[in-house]
């Protein structure tokens, strides 16, 4: 078994990276900051990053639609925008909340847009007309997150009012109501078949519930500051998490052990994401970083080494394979003694340089939506 290797950073944004997102086919990540653009980076080397300018505020979460054509982004200038992903900016801007927007997520089929917003409520969008289409409004406090479940049928929310709500869409109603006396959720989400979710909390845990017992299967803290993020890795089987301590945790949901620790921001992780085909992984923090991994420990089974290997780092972490410090990371110092299994373990040196930007000015010439699956794909061939 092979442990995650860091294998690329980006700079580019010039404040705190919020949310990190690939596209379907892995080839683009598009990232959002707190310095009010987007950008997007081809993950082939020597290739252009691209900046969208749009948002008049801070973008808070972006998202690539699942069909790929559409890129989704959140602001505190309290609009959600749609963008083509190519290189003539071309967007739209979904007006309706009354505060900062926190979140936005399509629906499977590409059909749908929620959002989540300081103004207590959840709302969705339709992607063809590009209006509201309905808002859900039993939140008491600000929305952090909303979530679509993969079949489409439900959505799930969670608020500074301490509760994680689950909506059933065709009634627009709440079907369930889990209330968190520790603390509130910054994320929730679906896990891939739908059948529980995973919320990230202040408290600094990470809790699963199992929505058709309404019941909580597992409960962890492994983080020493509020976690941030969450994302499954596409087997459902591996989670890691983002979290105010600076590190970023990967967990195996089957044997309910956390497996590794990665060192590498400096400052608080605000966002990590899996691409589609799970073999990588990026995380944006507060330090304007994105750094791209190389999964590496879904490729085999590591029962073998989970025996030999299981160390306590800290006397208050529970036993786990690994605390991984990149030998040569950008801007980082060398901690490589923290490395204790494969004590030969590098980051790959591959001396790219940070690509050359381009900045694209949105354009307000956005086409009806029967033409967007005609649009060229021109951000990953740049």
């Amino acid at each position: 078994m092979d442990d995650p290797v860091l294998i690329r950073h980006f700079k580019g944004h010039k404040d705190a990276v919020t949310c990190v997102a690939f596209s379907p086919n892995a080839k683009v990540l598009a990232t959002s900051s707190l310095d009010r653009f987007l950008m997007m980076w081809n993950l082939r080397p020597n290739t252009k990053a691209f900046r969208f300018v749009g948002h008049l505020e801070a973008v808070t979460s972006v998202e690539f639609s699942p069909d790929g054509y559409l890129l989704a982004s959140a602001s505190e200038d309290r609009t959600a925008r749609l963008w083509i992903p190519c290189i003539h900016g071309e967007s739209t801007s979904l007006k309706g909340h009354t505060a900062p927007v926190r979140s936005v997520n399509f629906s499977n089929d590409s059909q749908f847009l929620v959002t989540a917003s300081n103004d207590k409520s959840v709302k969705v969008w339709s992607i063809y007309s590009q209006h509201l289409l309905y808002s859900l409004s039993q939140h008491t406090h600000w929305v952090h997150c909303a979530k679509y479940s993969p079949d489409g049928r439900l959505i799930v929310s969670c608020s500074e009012d301490k509760t994680v709500k689950i909506w059933d869409i065709r009634n627009k109603i709440c079907i369930n109501n889990i209330i968190d006396y520790d603390g509130f959720a910054n994320y929730v989400d679906f896990n891939p078949d739908g059948t529980c979710i995973v919320s990230a909390g202040s408290d600094h845990t990470v809790k699963f519930w199992d929505i058709r017992i309404n019941r909580l299967l597992q409960r962890y803290k492994v983080h020493r500051g509020s976690v941030n993020y969450t994302s499954f890795h596409p087997s459902g089987n591996f989670l890691i998490t983002a979290s105010n301590d600076g590190t970023l945790k990967i967990m195996d949901l089957i044997e309910g052990r956390l497996l590794y620790t990665l060192h590498g921001h400096e400052g608080p992780v605000l966002s990590v994401a899996f691409s589609k085909d799970g073999e990588t992984f990026a995380s944006g923090g507060t330090d304007t970083q994105v750094l791209l991994w190389k999964t590496n420990f879904d490729s085999s089974e590591y029962k073998k080494v989970l025996e030999k290997h299981v160390q306590r780092l800290h006397s208050d972490d529970p036993p786990h394979l690994l605390d991984i410090y990149p030998r040569s990371p950008h801007r980082h110092n060398a901690k490589p003694q923290s490395v204790e299994i494969n004590p030969n373990f590098d980051v790959t040196n591959m001396q790219i340089f940070d690509p050359p930007v381009v900045n694209i000015v949105s354009s307000p010439t956005f086409p009806p939506s029967w033409q967007v699956s005609f649009k060229l794909y021109q951000i990953s061939t740049s």
